[in-house]
């Protein structure tokens, strides 16, 4: 098996910097090194991951080897692969297969490469690699025990594959956890959404229009911080109770067919295809910015506004201009992929600690449960939840209450005083 395939192995020192950043930043991570590092229980275990490959990605690589796993890795985005950082990966004996602007014949390539380690187990972010195993090479998913995937898109496919009893192996969705989805989808993607946008566009906040397409957990975080940078904003939705609560939550609430003339910038955050399309474009405001902060590059409908634009150009790094007949521009963040890591540098340090301890503890998981478990959708245990929640206090040196006996039998009795 070829060790890796990556743009330039002398690009390892800028690489190994950045991961050291983030390794003082992440002490959760680090503790379960310091914790496993002697014991080693993934020694002989073969993990191959695909996840946006950037510093945090490669410093939980390097946790997970302490612990002794064999190691294999690539990206999850086209866009989104640091080259430094495979480059660093790749120098410390980590197999990893990604390139920075890769094309998708080869993104898919790199992910057959990955693959061809024979995982016993996976862990996925968005679902490729997963259907790649249960696609084109179902003969690598043989040693599989089971996986963990990472975002909201993945466990969107896993449960699809689950109701049509095509799932080969226990997913755990690690998306799912408490200590994932509240604060990596919410505080995470609100602050890096922001971070992308602000530093490609170079505009202010304060005083625009944000169309933000759904209101789950993402785009309660977007929605959240555009409007404490001063935008004013409008949230569009299918589900009526997320409509409800965002309404609450003091935006204006209205489907986007009423929202497309209005904007200045807009942000899916879904994880459905063409939410904005060239109808809504068609009515937006001349060099109105589109952006998306779903998984995959189908909520802004790119192929269709390809082809209606009359020319396109590059307007700013990272920022592709459009043409429309009639000469309004419309603008595009990151050729419509995911904004906050193909064009910035994702989520802080501080909160992927956490989803990246999930991570861990959802891969020991699947290592002491081997064999027992159903191939099907798996929660998170209460127990990996409680141990991140409090690892990060203790992190942060705070303590909090606990109950006392009294009050323990106080909740679990049923009796009337």
């Amino acid at each position: 098996m070829k060790r890796y395939e990556i743009k330039d192995i002398g690009l390892a020192p800028s690489g190994k910097q950045r991961i050291e950043w983030v390794r003082n930043n992440m002490p959760l991570l680090s503790g379960l090194a310091e914790k496993y590092g002697d014991s080693r229980p993934f020694e002989g275990v073969r993990i191959s991951l695909s996840i946006h490959l950037e510093p945090k990605t490669a410093y939980l690589c390097k946790v997970l080897a302490v612990a002794g796993a064999d190691m294999s890795v690539t990206g999850s985005n086209v866009l989104s692969t640091q080259d430094g950082t495979a480059a660093a990966l790749a120098e410390a004996g980590i197999k990893v297969f990604a390139v920075h602007g890769e094309s998708e014949e080869d993104y898919y390539r790199h992910i057959e490469m990955c693959l061809e380690h024979k995982p016993n187990i996976v862990i996925d972010d968005g679902g490729d690699l997963v259907g790649m195993l249960h696609g084109k090479r179902p003969d690598l998913a043989t040693d599989v025990w089971g996986g963990c995937e990472e975002t909201t898109t993945g466990i969107i496919r896993l449960k699809a594959m689950e109701r049509e009893n095509k799932l080969k192996f226990p997913m755990v969705a690690v998306n799912d956890a408490r200590c994932k989805h509240l604060f990596d989808n919410r505080y995470g993607t609100g602050q890096s959404v922001w971070d992308s946008i602000l530093r490609n566009t170079n505009l202010i906040i304060a005083s625009k229009t944000v169309v933000v397409a759904g209101y789950g957990w993402c785009g309660r975080g977007i929605a959240m911080r555009a409007a404490a940078l001063g935008a004013s904003v409008i949230v569009t939705e299918i589900d009526p109770v997320k409509a409800i609560e965002a309404r609450m939550d003091g935006y204006q609430v209205m489907s986007m067919i009423e929202a497309a003339p209005l904007g200045d910038i807009f942000v899916s955050a879904t994880g459905c295809n063409k939410v904005i399309t060239l109808e809504h474009m068609a009515i937006m405001k001349d060099r109105a910015i589109l952006s998306n902060a779903g998984h995959f590059n189908v909520e802004v409908d790119m192929d269709a506004l390809a082809s209606r634009a009359t020319s396109q150009y590059e307007a700013r790094e990272n920022i592709t201009a459009y043409v429309l007949p009639g000469g309004k521009t419309i603008h595009v963040i990151a050729e419509g992929r995911l904004v906050n890591i193909a064009a910035a540098d994702g989520h802080p340090a501080e909160i992927m600690d956490m989803s990246f301890a999930v991570q861990f503890l959802s891969a020991m998981f699947i290592l002491e449960n081997r064999g027992k478990l159903k191939n099907a959708v798996i929660d998170v245990s209460t127990e990996i939840d409680s141990i991140v929640a409090a690892s990060k206090l203790s992190a942060w040196g705070i303590e909090i209450d606990s109950l006392t006996d009294e009050q323990k039998a106080y909740l679990n009795s049923w009796e009337f005083d």
